[in-house]
Order: C-alpha cells, then sequence, then structure tokens
C-alpha cells in the first residue's frame, strides 16, 4: 500500500514536472517547474530501492538523506514564494523571504547538518531507520535530526495557512478557491507532522499517508492555479490576475 502510494505520487510529480518544461524554458513561471521538479527528487529519494542506490553511489554514508532534507526545504521555500505572490499575502510573503524566514532557514539548516554529523551514519537506511536502531544515542540523535528537518516546512505551511483560509471563504473564482482550499489542507498536513514523535512506532503508516498527502495536496493546488491562470486568459486576455504573478 505505501509503496503504491510512493510510487504513484513520484509519477504524478514527474508527469506535472515534465508537463512544465515547455514554459520554463519560454521563460514562464519557472518558479512552478523548480517546485514541480525538486518534489519530484524528494520523493524519489524517499522511496527505499533508489535511495538505496543513489546512496550507495554517493558513499553509503545516508548523504541522499541530508540531501532529502535540504531539498525539500528548497521546495518549500519556492512553495512559499509561489503561493503568497500569487494569493497577493504580501505579510507571508515578508514572514518566509524576510529576515525572520531567512533566519528559520539558515538556524533549521545548520542543525540538521550539525545533527547529522554527530551520527553514525554509516549503512544506507531509507528513513535512517537502522542508524536509529544501532545504539541509543543515534536513536535519539535521529529523533532530533527528523523534528529540525520538520521545523521549517511545518513554518513555512504554518504561515501559508491563513491566507489560504481566506482565500477558500473568497469570491475568488471556484478553482482558486478549489486550489487554495487543497494548499491550507497540504499546510495543515505539514504542521501535523510536528507531533509524528507521539505516533506510535506500530502506527508509523501513518506519517506516510500524511506525508503523501501533503506533497499530493500541494503539486494538484498549484497546477489548478495553472489551469485557473489559464482560464483566465481565455476569457480576459488583456488583464492580469494575482495567480499569474
Amino acid at each position: 500500500m505505501i509503496e503504491i502510494l510512493q510510487w504513484s505520487t513520484l509519477a504524478v510529480c514527474g508527469l506535472v514536472a515534465l508537463t512544465r518544461v515547455p514554459s520554463a524554458l519560454r521563460g514562464n513561471n519557472r518558479t512552478l517547474f523548480y517546485i514541480f521538479a525538486l518534489m519530484t527528487l524528494a520523493i524519489l529519494l524517499s522511496i527505499e530501492a533508489p535511495y538505496v542506490a543513489i546512496d550507495q553511489a554517493l558513499g553509503g554514508v545516508n548523504v541522499a538523506n541530508l540531501i532529502l532534507r535540504l531539498v525539500i526545504f528548497a521546495a518549500i521555500y519556492f512553495v512559499g514564494i509561489r503561493i503568497t505572490r500569487g494569493f497577493g499575502a504580501d505579510n507571508a510573503y515578508r514572514l518566509i523571504t524576510g529576515r525572520m524566514g531567512m533566519t528559520v532557514v539558515a538556524l533549521t539548516s545548520l542543525i540538521v547538518v550539525v545533527v547529522f554529523l554527530m551520527m553514525d551514519t554509516a549503512g544506507s537506511s531509507a528513513g535512517m531507520v537502522a542508524v536509529s536502531a544501532k545504539d541509543g544515542r543515534n536513536g535519539l540523535l535521529v529523533e532530533y535530526y527528523g523534528a529540525a528537518g520538520r521545523a521549517y516546512p511545518a513554518y513555512v505551511s504554518l504561515v501559508l495557512l491563513p491566507a489560504m483560509a481566506r482565500a477558500v471563504s473568497s469570491t475568488l473564482p471556484a478553482l482558486v478557491r478549489v486550489s487554495a482550499f487543497l494548499l491550507a489542507v497540504g499546510a495543515v498536513a505539514i504542521g501535523v507532522s510536528l507531533v509524528f514523535p507521539l505516533i506510535p512506532p506500530e502506527f508509523g503508516f501513518v506519517e506516510f499517508v500524511i506525508n503523501y498527502t501533503a506533497v499530493l495536496c500541494f503539486v494538484m493546488g498549484l497546477a489548478l492555479i495553472g489551469v485557473a491562470s489559464l482560464v483566465h486568459k481565455r476569457h480576459h486576455p488583456r488583464q492580469k490576475t494575482s495567480t499569474e504573478k
């Protein structure tokens, strides 16, 4: 079940990324292409078989997991920029790209790298499961590492949530409001990831469901923004909406 969800999400992200290539080459909405490409890479590195193959090529010390964390940070940063610009959420935009946002991403990135270097990471293991099982020290460090990796995405998602809630209840076109709803669900899912340490091991599959729900909601929500822009251009060729920014 989990593998089906993983590969299906990878296929959706990869397909959407490919559809954005022509626009990106023309210089249109390149941010969307970056988002979908980064999400595709993140999903690829989340699946055991490709993860192990890639990490083995990088030395077999779970560097692929560190790359995964940083790729997620980059993807969520671009998501934040795209959404705040598209919905005219200036305050949220400043909280992501301003001093506060840059401090949060720099600090969490530093913590992720430092904690990673403190662990005995030898032996490729998707999700760092084998690393955590080595001893109590590594197990505790993996928990800290995971918490730091979830902190920045959760920060961006919680910053975005109020703007998405306002858009859902607004008089914007239906496609845009549906998009805002999906993005809000994705933001909530990422926010919920902060309580992952409280989930018993036997219910670990819930973490996968929440993570992939977030990814799919963000991908579909952003894709709908693109569709809404195209629809608006056909009906109002001389005007621009906030979703085209």
